[in-house]
């Protein structure tokens, strides 16, 4: 009786199933990310021994000494913040807006500024003060 000589095959991994894995992981953390809108610049924040932190902020709206306003590291004249709040509201619906106010600006600068935040139609707004040490 002959045997005939059986042929090894190699075995192989199929790495398709892994990889559409991990590209529908990949969407899902791009498509449930909150992205922070930061000022840009530094202003020099009032005392509020008060002062409580906000945890979901992610719109950071800053009003410097000289009375300009700054959103995303950009120059923003304050007939242009609302519909630039608007725009960006429309990208992260849950985000809460900080004012962060030079304590030598202007009053009437920061009024004008929460005005158009509020006509933009945002809810949650706060104003960002430094808790004295």
């Amino acid at each position: 009786m002959i045997r005939k000589k059986a042929k090894v095959q190699d075995a192989e991994i199929d790495m398709t199933p892994m990889l559409d894995v991990v590209f529908i992981m990949l969407i899902f953390f791009i498509v449930t990310t909150s992205f922070v809108k930061e000022s840009g610049v530094n202003v020099n924040k009032p005392y509020a021994p008060t002062a409580i932190k906000k945890k979901n902020a992610s719109i950071f709206i800053a009003i410097k000494e000289d009375g300009t306003i700054w959103v995303s590291k950009k120059e923003v004249e304050v007939k242009n913040l609302r519909s630039l709040i608007e725009d960006i509201k429309l990208e992260n619906p849950e985000g809460q807006v900080v004012i962060q106010a030079d304590q030598r600006a202007k009053s009437g600068v920061l009024l004008k500024t929460f005005d158009a935040i509020k006509a933009a139609g945002v809810k949650d707004v706060s104003v960002a003060a430094r808790v004295k040490l």
